[in-house]
């Protein structure tokens, strides 16, 4: 989905840049392997860092909805949403060389039952599962990292 296409109205700075602050929806998928939480990190399209999956708004979606569409579409995930949002997390996405947007994602828990082996995005990412210390250092969000690391799949 364009920028143009999402259909939400941006929320405006208190200050003099007047930037204007997009929503995402991230998808945190996760599993258990021998009694630990691993988490399935992809890499961005251009810089190739480690994230999660995320996106725009989806019309008639809800925002949890709309973090599994993600997790389908970039990572391959089949898997269950839980409609609880984990925390937020801040980044500058860039849509051009020099032009940045600021964003907040709202994080949502995927649980994954399976990994797809063809999806729509598959030839544009790499995907990995990390032990809970590891994705956190493979995250160069701070707030994002922070969320992995204070994740408790018990208390969902």
């Amino acid at each position: 989905m364009t920028l143009r296409q999402a259909k939400q109205r941006p929320v405006r700075l208190r200050d003099q840049s007047k930037r204007d602050v997009r929503t995402q929806f991230g998808a945190l998928c996760w599993r258990i392997k021998n009694g630990e939480p691993q988490f399935l990190l992809v890499t961005s399209r251009r810089q190739k860092r480690w994230i999660i999956p995320k996106g725009w708004p989806v019309d008639k979606a809800t925002p949890s909805e709309a973090a599994l569409t993600e997790a389908q579409e970039e990572a391959g995930v089949d898997g269950k949403v839980k409609p609880v949002c984990l925390g937020i997390y801040s980044y500058s996405k860039e849509l051009d060389e020099d032009v940045a947007l600021p964003c907040v994602v709202a994080v949502f828990p995927v649980r994954v039952k399976k990994l797809l082996s063809d999806y729509p995005e598959k030839s544009e990412r790499r995907r990995k599962w990390f032990s809970r210390k590891k994705a956190a250092k493979r995250i160069s969000d701070p707030e994002l990292a922070s969320l992995i690391k204070r994740f408790d799949p018990q208390m969902l």
